[in-house]
């Protein structure tokens, strides 16, 4: 069943990405940083292919602590679907709506991401990149959610694409961290899409300015964004040649109006 609810690593899980392995830890409710994510994956796991796997995310979903799933499920951003599933099982949502608004969404209902990873810090920058690409993906997935603000920055460049959605799902990063990462020229393209993707961190000037000027990012975003840019910037763009092409004469155009107006 579909849990209704999309996010960086939810998605990669729904579109049947991720290995065996990584789907096992998530059905324990260990790959998850927020209780909605964690839900969502246990719902989509709980049908898997592969009996273990759905084995067990059906027994992570009977050891949920009861009341605080009822006090999530009455939360108002709580998708239809997620409430639909549950009440299958016999859970209905609790309507104590002060219960609720206190419930603490950016942590998971059953925390057993304990075991994070030891990786020293404070040495050579070089040497600590090294030690994090050495790590085994599952270990690389628990810091790029669990993690301190450096490592996040080197992991959201991590090759194995779910690393870098799992840094994107982080409940520890911040609108400043999304704009730096728009400014890092080693980022990938699909980093950049999801952030071009999110309304929320659109609403942040220096996020929407560093997806147009960062020659990975798709087109078809950066010319959307574009219009919502200062004519000083929009200027600055059309001479910049690292971005596309289309991008540039698209400036021009906006600039020519600007002047017109």
């Amino acid at each position: 069943m579909d849990p209704g609810f999309k996010s960086p690593l939810i998605d990669f899980f729904r579109r049947g990405e991720v290995a065996r392995d990584v789907r096992l830890l998530a059905a324990q409710g260990a790959m998850a940083p927020r209780a909605i994510e964690q839900l969502a994956l246990l719902v989509l796991l709980s049908d898997d292919s592969d009996p273990e796997v759905q084995r067990t995310a059906n027994m992570t979903l009977d050891a949920l602590p009861v009341d605080a799933l009822r006090l999530f499920l009455g939360h108002p951003d709580t998708p239809r679907e997620m409430r639909e599933f549950f009440a299958i099982r016999g859970i209905e949502p609790d309507g104590a709506v002060a219960g609720a608004a206190a419930l603490d969404l950016d942590t998971p209902l059953l925390d057993t991401l304990s075991d994070i990873p030891d990786v020293p810090e404070g040495g050579d920058a070089e040497a600590e990149r090294k030690a994090l690409s050495s790590l085994p993906v599952l270990d690389r997935i628990k810091l790029a959610m669990k993690g301190t603000r450096e490592q996040r920055a080197t992991l959201v460049r991590d090759s194995n694409k779910l690393v870098a959605a799992a840094v994107l799902s982080s409940p520890k990063l911040t609108d400043a961290e999304v704009e730096q990462f728009t400014k890092m020229g080693n980022v990938s393209e699909d980093v950049l899409r999801v952030i071009g993707h999110n309304r929320a961190w659109l609403k942040n000037y220096g996020v929407m300015l560093g997806l147009c000027k960062h020659p990975k990012t798709p087109p078809a975003i950066s010319m959307q964004l574009l219009a919502r840019l200062t004519e000083k910037d929009q200027k600055m763009l059309m001479i910049d040649r690292n971005i596309p092409e289309g991008l540039r004469v698209l400036a021009r155009k906006m600039a020519s109006k600007g002047k017109m107006g």
